[in-house]
């Protein structure tokens, strides 16, 4: 078994890696669900899926960190600013 993460920068990182990870594989469903305000429900199994995946890589006092969370409003919502959407 892998040593779990226990330090923040790189279970930043890895969390990053799983948001980018999404975009690469998703950009259309993203690309939609921001322009119809339908982001967090339409990507839900996905956002679900990277969670679990970053919960079994990294401490528990890391995942109660909200860094996941974090990684995914920056990488998911806030790199797509140029989107048309009546969020913004």
């Amino acid at each position: 078994m892998a040593t779990l993460i226990d330090n923040a920068k790189r279970a930043r990182q890895l969390a990053r890696a799983i948001a980018s990870d999404l975009t690469l594989y998703h950009e259309a469903k993203i690309l939609e669900g921001i322009a119809n305000d339908t982001l967090f429900e339409s990507m839900a199994d996905e956002i679900t899926e990277g969670r679990e995946l970053f919960k079994s890589r990294v401490t528990e006092d890391i995942f109660t960190q909200n860094i996941y969370e974090r990684a995914i409003v920056d990488v998911l919502v806030k790199s797509k600013g140029h989107v048309k959407s009546k969020i913004w």
